[in-house]
């Protein structure tokens, strides 16, 4: 084989657990709500990529879990792996969504997350999401949370949730976020909401997009029952290194909003 083709079989081969690195990835649970010790199914889903990253749409499929980070946050502060349990569940490389089952042990409020990171078009990424689920004896009447909600995660961009994701959440209610970029509130940054099958308007759509305040906080109002993507995108061309010319940065939150929020009766 020659030389070039040598190398470029080796890039090609490095660069193909990041296949369609410019798609963004999220997390959804399932049940929002459930009992100790029963079932939550989590997907790790690739898509939104048109109208500028803001359709929520499924295209194609994270190729592998090499190199990603798949992990359940308890109340207590304890982390699980749940990337042995995740499954392929399509029938093509570029069909389905990765799927995993976890069950909660103890009441309280679980982050799920995912973070990975890699060189893909000349640009280094870093893509990091969450979801959230509440475990509670009761599912009438949940449990009210103790102490603050989770803390930062870490990644190098990351939502922090305000408001909570289960309890109090449903039509009406502000869903308030707080943006960090490096551990600091970002401000002035667009962050997109973007409930299941509404298509954004053009440039910046008022209705479903905010820009966050000096303190890196933003809120959007949902309407009615649906599930939202919190979505937004950072590049510094400035940041760059050996084999890569600026560095990309996203995050993804998602919401489950239902229709009616039971326990707020």
């Amino acid at each position: 084989m020659h030389a070039s083709h040598s190398i470029l079989a080796a890039i090609c081969l490095t660069l193909s657990p990041l296949h369609a690195w410019a798609h963004d990835t999220w997390l959804e649970a399932a049940p929002r709500l459930v009992r100790p010790d029963d079932v939550v199914h989590v997907g790790l889903f690739l898509g939104n990529h048109g109208n500028d990253h803001r359709d929520f749409k499924i295209a194609s499929k994270v190729a592998s879990l090499d190199g990603v980070q798949i992990k359940v946050v308890g109340p207590d502060g304890r982390t699980t792996d749940l990337v042995p349990e995740m499954v392929d569940l399509g029938y093509a490389p570029k069909e389905g969504f990765w799927s995993g089952r976890f069950v909660p042990a103890a009441e309280g409020l679980h982050c799920v997350s995912h973070f990975r990171q890699g060189v893909r078009h000349g640009a280094l990424g870093f893509k990091g999401g969450k979801t959230y689920f509440l475990a509670s004896e009761s599912l009438d009447k949940p449990a009210q949370p103790r102490g603050p909600l989770p803390g930062p995660l870490g990644h190098p961009l990351e939502f922090l949730l305000e408001s909570h994701p289960v309890l109090g959440c449903g039509p009406d209610k502000p869903i308030v976020v707080k943006l960090l970029f490096k551990g600091r509130p970002l401000a002035d940054q667009v962050v997109s909401f973007i409930p299941r099958g509404t298509t954004l308007a053009e440039g910046f759509d008022a209705a479903h997009e905010r820009r966050t305040d000096a303190a890196g906080r933003c809120s959007y109002t949902p309407t009615e029952g649906n599930v939202i993507l919190v979505v937004t995108h950072l590049v510094k061309p400035d940041e760059k290194g050996q084999g890569f010319e600026k560095t990309a940065y996203a995050a993804t939150l998602v919401i489950d909003v239902p229709q009616r929020c039971s326990c707020c009766d």
